[in-house]
C-alpha cells in the first residue's frame, strides 16, 4: 500500500469537502507523494484566499476507488514536482466552506462523502 496525501477542507466535520482541480465538467483530485509538497499547495491556495486545508495521508488505492466511484479523475504529484494552482478559480463551488445554503445532495453526492468517510474511518483504524 502507498500512501499519498490529499488536501481536505473543515476536515473531520459533517461540513468536509476534498480538494479538487476542475477541468472542464471533470474533477480532478491531487495525489501528493510528498507530505510538503502538499502542505506548499495547500499555502498556494490559501494565498487565493480558499480556506485553510489539512493535510492527509491516505492509502492510494482507497483514494483512486473514491474517484472512480465519484467519476472524478486523479494525478500522482511525484516527490519535489512543483504543483501549483490554476490562476483562475471556479466561482460556484459544489461544497460551501460554511456549511451554509448549500445545494441539495444528490443520492450520489451523499454516497461518495459515506464513501470518504468509511475510508478515512479504515485508515483511522490501521492507526
Amino acid at each position: 500500500m502507498s500512501r499519498i496525501y490529499v488536501l481536505l477542507f473543515n476536515a473531520r466535520t459533517e461540513n468536509e469537502g476534498i480538494h479538487t482541480l476542475q477541468t472542464g465538467d471533470r474533477n480532478k483530485i491531487l495525489m501528493f507523494e510528498d507530505e510538503d509538497d502538499a502542505t506548499r499547495f495547500g499555502l498556494m491556495l490559501e494565498a487565493q484566499d480558499f480556506p485553510s486545508v489539512s493535510i492527509e495521508a491516505m492509502d492510494e488505492e482507497d483514494i483512486i476507488e473514491f474517484c472512480r466511484d465519484a467519476d472524478y479523475d486523479w494525478q500522482r504529484i511525484a516527490a519535489g514536482e512543483l504543483a501549483t494552482p490554476p490562476e483562475a478559480n471556479v466561482a460556484d463551488l459544489d461544497w460551501d466552506p460554511e456549511g451554509n445554503h448549500q445545494k441539495p445532495a444528490s443520492t450520489k453526492e451523499e454516497a461518495d462523502l459515506a464513501d470518504l468517510d468509511r475510508i478515512r474511518r479504515q485508515l483511522e483504524g490501521l492507526l
